[in-house]
């Protein structure tokens, strides 16, 4: 029996169920509306912090604002490394949060943010085969200084 995807709305945004799926549509509508919950949810917790603070206190914080907004998200997820489809290491990184299973969001708390921080994203982001990720450091006076989107596109 062959079934078709259902597409339901949620006053929040349109998921695709299917058998065993809850996956959001690809569409970069969709991203961008979560890309902007995750900002909203980055500037809540930089304004009742401030910047100054350790990565893990800022992580769990933002667990904290996304689940209060209804967002799902994982945090600390680790993930193995392959190489010609063999395992290299079951711990090849470990992505600080993956949000509604598509964005990555790679946090710091650094003076500044080098070219290398945007590489990890890079790296993170084709080796888990997402498309977006979001790099926010909180070590800034305005968080939106802070803030840079990474696209992995397809070679």
């Amino acid at each position: 029996m062959n079934e078709q995807p259902v597409l339901t709305q949620s006053p929040q945004r349109h998921r695709v169920l299917g058998k065993n799926t809850d996956t959001l549509l690809s569409d970069p509508m969709d991203l961008n509306f979560i890309t902007s919950q995750i900002i909203q949810a980055a500037i809540a917790v930089h304004k009742a912090l401030g910047p100054g603070l350790l990565e893990s206190v800022y992580q769990k914080c933002m667990v904290i604002e996304l689940n209060r907004m209804g967002i799902r998200v994982e945090s600390e997820l680790e993930l193995p490394i392959f190489y010609r489809d063999q395992k290299i290491t079951d711990l090849g990184f470990r992505i600080d949060l993956l949000v509604e299973s598509v964005i990555i969001v790679e946090l710091k708390s650094v003076e500044a943010v080098k070219p290398v921080h945007k590489k990890q994203l890079l790296t993170y982001l084709r080796l888990a085969e997402k498309e977006i990720g979001l790099l926010i450091n909180f070590n800034e006076v305005l968080l939106k200084d802070g803030i840079s989107r990474i696209i992995n596109k397809p070679l």
